[in-house]
């Protein structure tokens, strides 16, 4: 193969990749020279030159004239016989630079040389890719769906590099077909060999956040900021914001006339109930506000094990817990408290689960207790499948309280 034949092929990658002049000449001078190094032992005594876009490639090396039979090192000494084949007027002592061929390295030094440039190229590419989407970590992107596999489905963007987003990445609503542009987050970037994985995410909460950034001019502008963000993607969300400017109502510029600015959020996270709520450094108000909807009537704060009791009427308590005790667990995760919940009610309607202490185990009651559940009546209201869904315990245990508690009033 040609020195012209190499480096037209090697222009290829060049054209594919985007690669500067620089770069590319700084490729092709190092592979070169480990080239020079495996077939000579050393390159100092080469010069390279490189034109790529003519596709002109030179590589000579220099030699000092050293008298016949002197010769001690054949890569940096040439005889005066040997020389004077290339020039007859060299004398000893003299310097003299000389062609080296790529043919004359053979052909599987040639194979391996070309091997070399292609990894080189798909390296720096690579690299290149790796800084590019690791600036890009939590950043609202489009890309289009290009293969749907079991555990996650993999994308292109514009550019034709390749996201993967996992199963766990995906809002459980979320349905696609090849071809569909989708929006989501550059949640993380890592390099697994020399190659960059990017990974997609709808459910992480900086996707709502940038969702609110771009959907919300106040957001985008910002003069409302967006302090919080918890999710349970597909079911609810909270989002606590705050505004520096007393003029502007940040929830009500969030939501919009009936609802007109969420709506769009809403319906990208798969119709995702989101709660907005205003930010305060107030703990007893926040811990309020973020167990909207319900209305609480009284709050006591441990701070020191950073617990809430959240004291409601007993209408109000299923509101606090939510379908599927995902309203509670999120009001904690935003305020950063383990909320208990308890129902204000006269120990004459009711009886405390308190009471069953010699019938039903500690632990089995102080987890009643954790989501509001504290009385006889406030458990038996419930389906034994939501009591699955919003405790820890199992069917048989919630069975056999229910048992309990039905005998006593049975009685």
């Amino acid at each position: 193969m040609e020195n012209i034949d190499l480096i037209n092929s090697f222009s290829e990658f060049k054209d594919n990749k985007h690669i500067d002049r620089v770069t590319l000449m700084a490729i092709l001078e190092d592979v070169f020279r480990n080239a020079l190094k495996k077939k000579f032992g050393e390159d100092d005594n080469f010069d390279i030159i490189i034109n790529p876009d003519k596709g002109d490639l030179e590589i000579w090396r220099n030699r000092t004239v050293v008298a016949d039979g002197e010769v001690e090192d054949e890569n940096q000494e040439i005889s005066l016989f040997e020389a004077r084949k290339i020039e007859p007027d060299f004398e000893v002592g003299e310097d003299v630079s000389e062609e080296v061929k790529l043919i004359s390295l053979g052909r599987r030094a040639i194979l391996a040389l070309r091997q070399n440039l292609i990894s080189k190229i798909h390296e720096h590419d690579n690299t290149n890719i790796y800084k590019q989407f690791k600036d890009l970590e939590g950043e609202l992107y489009s890309a289009e769906v290009h293969h749907i596999r079991h555990r996650a489905v993999i994308l292109l963007d514009d550019e034709g590099n390749e996201l993967v987003m996992p199963k766990e990445k995906q809002i459980p609503s979320d349905f696609f077909r090849k071809g569909d542009s989708v929006r989501g987050v550059i949640e993380t970037v890592e390099l697994k060999g020399n190659k960059p994985v990017i990974i997609f995410s709808r459910t992480a909460p900086v996707f709502l956040e940038k969702l609110f950034e771009q959907e919300i001019p106040e957001v985008f502008d910002g003069l409302i900021n967006v302090k919080d963000v918890v999710r349970i993607p597909g079911e609810k969300a909270k989002v606590a914001v705050d505004s520096y400017d007393d003029r502007i109502d940040p929830v009500g510029a969030c939501v919009g006339m009936k609802g007109s600015r969420i709506h769009g959020i809403v319906r990208e996270l798969g119709n995702e109930n989101i709660d907005v709520i205003n930010y305060t450094t107030n703990t007893q108000l926040y811990i309020a506000r973020a167990l909207s909807p319900a209305k609480i009537t009284s709050i006591k704060i441990d701070e020191e094990n950073k617990r809430a009791q959240v004291m409601l009427k007993p209408e109000e308590v299923s509101k606090a817990i939510g379908r599927g005790g995902h309203n509670i667990r999120l009001a904690g995760q935003l305020t950063g408290y383990e909320i208990d919940v308890y129902r204000e009610g006269s120990a004459d309607e009711d009886v405390e689960l308190s009471e069953f202490a010699d019938e039903i185990e500690d632990w089995i009651i102080k987890e009643f207790s954790r989501i509001g559940l504290d009385t006889a009546k406030s458990i038996l209201e419930k389906e034994v499948a939501d009591l699955v869904k919003i405790t820890d315990l199992e069917e048989e245990t919630i069975l056999h309280v229910i048992q309990i508690l039905q005998d006593e009033f049975e009685d």
